[in-house]
């Protein structure tokens, strides 16, 4: 019984929880608020680039905008960052305006488990900085987490060309609502960057939970392609127009047509118009927040399901 009590105060909580979620997520809202003025921005909001770390949204909200993270049910505050504007990008006949996230804070724990966790956590991560695939500063690596309040889900992207065939997951990904585009922000490393550049179409399959030891074993190629699609555990269909082989037993199966892509820090932004949208199944999607958002949601009887 001790163990269990002393345990919040020696050991962090986990950075981030996999979790089961209906698509698309209904849990917390994100608004963005300047000078007196706000905006729905939970469809309207993506992750551009972890170091730095950038938000991209259709809103341009002046130069020094917060985000907010509410829950829908209760509309308590969860969490804020902090923005200053960077850049904008022009494409299609619409702009996007690029935020470097200055600073954040959640409420997700209390006083003075929050500031005690947040320390145990940056221990952590500068002792194992050496495996640490972000690659962040602790502090930095803190707000990422605050941008995971909102649940975002993992896709497998489908790149099908002469030459290379891939698929591996991500989820920097989403929908940029207002200016009708959809994103997804790769690492400038993933060996199918250049090919995505080049044939500017993939398929995105939206991923069963029940899937997760699957896709995690897939990660390995985001540093080598696929030798053959029939190596996948897993059976394989065409998408609709451009035929890419995507996952049979998918919720849901878009196609990207790539507009604009750029690198933006440590990754490239791939901004695409939805060409086709198949919803095959109902079911909860893998996703991931962050650690303690779920320990909040717990403490409210209202977790998700972990997987």
């Amino acid at each position: 019984m001790w163990k269990d009590w002393i345990r919040p105060f020696v050991r962090p909580l986990p950075q981030w929880s996999v979790v089961a979620v209906a698509p698309p997520q209904q849990a917390v809202t994100a608004t963005l608020c300047w000078d007196g003025d706000s905006a729905d921005v939970t469809a309207d909001h993506t992750v551009a680039s972890l170091n730095p770390l950038v938000i991209a949204t259709s809103v341009d909200a002046g130069p020094h905008p917060v985000l907010k993270y509410l829950d829908r049910a209760t509309g308590k505050l969860l969490g804020v960052l902090r923005l200053t504007r960077t850049a904008s990008i022009e494409t299609e006949n619409t702009s996007l305006t690029l935020y470097h996230v200055a600073a954040g804070e959640h409420r997700c724990l209390g006083w003075p488990r929050r500031p005690w966790n947040a320390w145990l956590q940056n221990r952590l991560m500068r002792k194992n900085r050496a495996s640490n695939h972000l690659n962040m500063e602790p502090a930095v690596a803190q707000r990422l987490m605050i941008a995971y309040l909102c649940p975002r889900p993992v896709i497998l992207v489908s790149v099908d060309a002469p030459g290379h065939r891939n698929i591996f997951p991500m989820d920097l990904i989403g929908p940029l609502e207002r200016s009708g585009l959809f994103s997804l922000a790769l690492r400038s490393t993933n060996v199918s960057v250049p090919t995505m550049r080049d044939v500017r179409r993939v398929a995105l399959s939206g991923i069963p939970a029940t899937m997760k030891t699957a896709v995690y074993k897939l990660a390995e190629h985001h540093r080598q392609p696929l030798p053959d699609w029939n190596e996948l555990p897993f059976p394989i269909r065409p998408s609709r127009e451009f035929g890419i082989p995507a996952v049979a037993a998918a919720l849901h199966i878009r196609e990207l047509a790539i507009v604009h892509s750029q690198e933006i820090g440590s990754h490239t932004l791939f901004l695409g118009r939805i060409v086709s949208d198949d919803e095959l199944a109902a079911g909860t999607q893998l996703h991931h927040t962050a650690g303690f958002h779920q320990a909040w949601r717990r403490r409210q009887g209202v977790p998700f399901a972990e997987i």
